[in-house]
C-alpha cells in the first residue's frame, strides 16, 4: 500500500519505520529538507520531500503535524488527493479537528495513537513504539465502514490495540488520563519552584527520586503540546480540573481536621482502582 506521512517527528517517523517494515511504500513530507534527508538515511521512508505533491496517488495519508497545523495541512493537500484517499491524523484532541477536517474532506477519519516518549523529532523515531498501545479512531456519521476497517487493520499491524468512539467521548476521556495529568504535573513543578528558602529548594532538587520523576514527567514535556491540549480541549480539560480541585480541597480538609481514617479510605480506594487505568 502507498502511504503518505506528513510530519516526520517522533510519531510520524515511528509509524514510517513500522509500516515500511511491513512492505508498505512510505512517502514522507516534512517542512525541513534536513529532516527528509535523515528520514531517508534512517529508513523511515522510501521517498521524502518538502512538497506535498509527493503524496499524489497515496491510498492513505496520515497527518502527523501539531494540532494547530492539521486543518491547514489538509487544505494544502486537497489538490493531490485521489477521490478515494483516506486521510487521518494523530492529534491528541479530536472534536474540533474532526469537525474542521471532515468539512474539507469526506474521507477524513480522526485518529490518536496513545504512544510517545519525552523525546521529539525524527531522531527520536523508533520501531515498535505502538506495540501494546491504544490507538483511537473517531469516525463520524459519513465515515465508510471499509475506510475505518482499513485504518484499524493498519494500526493493529504495528501492534496497537484499536478503539472506536465519538470524537467528543475521546476528548472527555483523554482530558482525565492525559491532559489533566499534564496540568497537575505542571502545577507540582511550579509549586516546588515556589519554595522561598533557597537551601530547602536546592535540597529538594537533590533528593528528588522516582516518586517525583513519575509525577512530574509529563509536566516537564513539550510546552507546545501542553498548550495545544488546553487550547483545543478547553471545556473537557476545565471540567476535569474543577473536579480535581474539588477532590484536592477535600483531602486538604481531611488533613486539616486530622481525619486519618477518612484519608486512609480514599488512599485504599485509589490503590484498588489504579490498576483499572492501565491499558
Amino acid at each position: 500500500m502507498k502511504i503518505g506521512i506528513v510530519g516526520l517527528g517522533l510519531i510520524g517517523g515511528s509509524l514510517g519505520l513500522d509500516l515500511r517494515a511491513l512492505d508498505h511504500q512510505i512517502l514522507g513530507v516534512s517542512r525541513k529538507a534536513t529532516t527528509c534527508e535523515i528520514a531517508l538515511e534512517k529508513g523511515v521512508v522510501d521517498e521524502a520531500s518538502t512538497e506535498l505533491s509527493l503524496l499524489r496517488g497515496a491510498e492513505i495519508v496520515i497527518i502527523c503535524t501539531p494540532l494547530s497545523a492539521i486543518a491547514d495541512t489538509l487544505k494544502q493537500l486537497l489538490p493531490y488527493l485521489d477521490p478515494e484517499t483516506i486521510v487521518t491524523d494523530v492529534g491528541s484532541v479530536k472534536k474540533p479537528i474532526v469537525d474542521q477536517c471532515s468539512a474539507l474532506w469526506s474521507n477524513f477519519i480522526g485518529g490518536h495513537p496513545m504512544a510517545g516518549t519525552a523525546e521529539q523529532g525524527i531522531n527520536a523515531a523508533q520501531s515498535n513504539l505502538f506495540q501494546g498501545a491504544a490507538y483511537v479512531f473517531t469516525p463520524n456519521t459519513d465515515t465508510k465502514a471499509l475506510d475505518l476497517d482499513k485504518l484499524e487493520t493498519l494500526a493493529r499491524s504495528v501492534g496497537a490495540t484499536t478503539y472506536v468512539c465519538a470524537p467528543q467521548a475521546h476528548d472527555r476521556a483523554v482530558a482525565w488520563i492525559s491532559h489533566l495529568p499534564v496540568m497537575v504535573s505542571t502545577s507540582l513543578i511550579t509549586s516546588c519552584l515556589g519554595e522561598s528558602d533557597s537551601e530547602v529548594l536546592a535540597l529538594a532538587k537533590h533528593l528528588a527520586s522516582s516518586g517525583f520523576r513519575d509525577t512530574s514527567r509529563v509536566g516537564g514535556g513539550n510546552p507546545e503540546l501542553g498548550r495545544m491540549m488546553a487550547e483545543y480541549n478547553n471545556q473537557a480539560l476545565l471540567r476535569s480540573l474543577y473536579a480535581y480541585r474539588h477532590n484536592l480541597d477535600q483531602i486538604i480538609q481531611l488533613i486539616e481536621q486530622e481525619k486519618w481514617d477518612n484519608l486512609t479510605k480514599i488512599l485504599q480506594t485509589n490503590q484498588e482502582s489504579r490498576p483499572q487505568f492501565s491499558n
